[in-house]
């Protein structure tokens, strides 16, 4: 473990590894015109019509995990872009229907290439991607994501009261603590 990750809790790890990722993604799939969130959606709507859906931007939204009015904002661009085209759903017509052109499908295949082989980087300490590690670890981050996560105190009450440095699942206070540790050595 890094000595800035010792005594750090889950949520500051998660966290860290999450901004790790995305930084990594952003450089990686930069040269192909994208950004880590484009990318989200490009590979997101690849694979979604490989499994037969067609999704509108809500279903996309679901899938992702972005705010609707994020992927709206990215669809747009990328529409702009060419890589998808944005059409009414004919099963409700207040919903936009998201398909890749075949300029997106081309960029999205080369993206994900560069962004598998990146995935195999991270997880080479865990014995690489097929590793019975690595399938743990996405078996716990998926039991993770699945479980409910409520703020911890009436946003609205004083934050001081039951604020973050009451709250051991809050990267905040060990983001703090470890830098406070850092400028110690």
């Amino acid at each position: 473990m890094s000595r800035g990750s010792e005594g750090a809790t889950p949520g500051y790890l998660v966290w860290r590894l999450s901004t790790k990722w995305r930084v990594a993604v952003d450089r990686a799939v930069a040269p192909l015109g994208l950004t880590h969130a484009q990318y989200t959606i490009v590979a997101s709507l690849h694979g979604m019509r490989r499994a037969g859906e067609h999704p509108n931007q809500r279903r996309l939204a679901d899938h992702t995990g972005l705010e609707p009015l994020y992927v709206s904002k990215l669809a747009r661009a990328l529409e702009s872009a060419g890589l998808i085209g944005r059409t009414r759903d004919p099963r409700d017509p207040r919903a936009v229907r998201l398909t890749l052109t075949e300029r997106g499908e081309d960029v999205t295949r080369r993206a994900v290439t560069v962004v598998h082989a990146l995935l195999e980087q991270l997880t080479e300490p865990l014995g690489g991607l097929d590793s019975a590690r690595a399938r743990t670890f996405t078996s716990e981050l998926a039991l993770l994501l699945d479980a409910p996560l409520e703020p911890p105190y009436d946003s609205g009450a004083d934050a001081t009261a039951n604020g973050p440095d009451n709250n051991d699942n809050d990267h905040s206070h060990s983001h703090s603590q470890n830098l406070s540790d850092k400028g110690k050595s």
